[in-house]
């Protein structure tokens, strides 16, 4: 045995040593390791960018002067959004100019959120083009327990790289909308009661973040459950609001007709008046709100009239139907175009916060009437709104459904194809 060991290992060395020498295996061979190439210094830029500011009183032909840039800003496409004689004054321009060159070869200035203008100097002349900011949807859902308001919670519970500041603002002033003709923000909720909402974030390629549509919301007070789905139907109409069994939340008329600080009056039989300093009925609720805050009709009407009325200053009387009439006093000014016998349709803004007439500061004050009797526009019935069509109604339940699954979904959010909105807009998509 030991003998045949022996004469197995020298066969072994013998065979390696053949295919050693001949450059031949019996088997595969692995190739050796590439070697990582050596890394490269990045190159660095072949040009420097500018930003400039177009200052109060200088024209886009100052600014650019500035930068040894003459265009004719006559010739340019009005699609483009810059007009040269309505230019704002604090638009940030960026201009670009390669090495060794004095003149920059590209200019870019944002007109819009959704729109970017670009000037390419081509040889000695210049063209100016639109290039779309593309946004892409994201569907989001946040939660809470209210302790203080909404609009705290929500500022206070929203991270900052979800929605900045002002857009947290605006989501509840939006969720205040959807259920405008439903809840009084300012009375109606408790400690303790609770909210979740499915919202659009919109991110654009340059990172930034705005809010998009609220698309649901589940508001709980006092135990009772409000459900909100945002639903515009499959044939082009605009879309509402309705309950989980396509009933409208939309009412004949808002219950406060502007975006509001504080109630500082309410409706009252007696009420001391600061200005006169005597006590006397109140005939309406004041709302109070920034100067130059956009007053909105209650509902559908037509102007009475709109100019001075007395202790009233600058009054807007709109005529219902059924016999209401609704009156909005102290105004800065009205909207274009409102005067008497103008049609006005609910939500159209008629006017602006101010305070003339016997007022100590800026506030609307609103009056709604049944047969000339003022009534607390806090307590009346506001009347009801159409419901889903039928005809949209699998449409409807299947867009609830969806929205439901998102509402009650725990943990991120899986983005599932819209039937109400598959026809303009889609979750997780890039638009323009």
């Amino acid at each position: 045995m030991r003998k045949l060991g022996l004469l197995a290992a020298a066969l072994v060395f013998g065979a390696s040593a053949f295919f050693g020498l001949s450059g031949r295996w019996p088997w595969h061979r692995l190739e050796p390791p590439p070697i990582a190439p050596a890394s490269l210094p990045p190159s660095p830029p072949s040009y420097t960018e500018i930003q400039d500011t177009l200052h109060g009183g200088e024209t886009l032909s100052d600014l650019f002067a500035r930068h040894n840039v003459s265009f004719d800003f006559q010739r340019l496409d009005g699609a483009l959004l810059l007009n040269p004689r309505r230019v704002r004054a604090g638009l940030v321009f960026s201009f670009r100019r390669p090495l060794g060159d004095s003149t920059p070869n590209h200019i870019s200035v944002r007109t819009s959120p959704d729109q970017r203008v670009v000037f390419t100097r081509i040889s000695d002349s210049w063209n100016a083009a639109a290039q779309p900011i593309r946004w892409q949807t994201e569907e989001t859902r946040i939660e809470g327990v209210i302790d203080n308001s909404l609009y705290e919670d929500l500022e206070a519970g929203v991270a900052e790289e979800q929605l900045d500041s002002g857009n947290r603002r605006r989501l509840a002033w939006d969720l205040a909308d959807v259920y405008a003709w439903q809840v009084d923000f300012t009375r109606d909720i408790q400690p303790g009661d609770s909210f979740r909402v499915v919202f659009e974030r919109r991110v654009s390629q340059d990172g930034e973040v705005r809010l998009g549509n609220v698309l649901a919301s589940d508001l709980t007070m006092s135990g009772k459950r409000l459900t909100a789905f945002r639903f515009g139907g499959v044939s082009g109409g605009s879309a509402l609001f309705y309950d989980a069994n396509g009933g409208s939340l939309r009412r004949a008329f808002l219950r406060a007709p502007v975006e509001f600080r504080r109630i500082s009056s309410n409706f009252a039989r007696r009420r001391f008046h600061p200005v006169l300093g005597l006590s006397r009925r109140h005939e309406g609720t004041d709302y109070s709100a920034a100067p130059g805050t956009p007053v909105m009709a209650a509902g559908d009407g037509v102007v009475l009239r709109a100019g001075r009325a007395g202790g009233y200053g600058n009054l807007i009387e709109l005529r219902h139907v059924n016999g209401i009439t609704t009156r909005y006093g102290h105004l800065r000014g009205f909207a274009r175009n409102i005067r008497s016998g103008v049609r006005v349709v609910q939500g159209q803004v008629i006017g602006f916060v101010g305070s003339t007439g016997l007022a100590t500061g800026p506030h609307l004050h609103y009056e709604f009437r049944e047969n000339g009797i003022p009534r607390d526009s806090r307590r009346v019935t506001l009347g009801t709104g159409s419901p889903v069509p039928s005809r949209n109604r699998t449409a409807f339940e299947q867009e609830r459904d969806r929205l439901l699954r998102l509402l009650e979904q725990p943990g991120p959010l899986v983005a599932e194809p819209s039937i109400a909105r598959q026809a303009s807009e889609t979750s997780e998509r890039w638009l323009p």
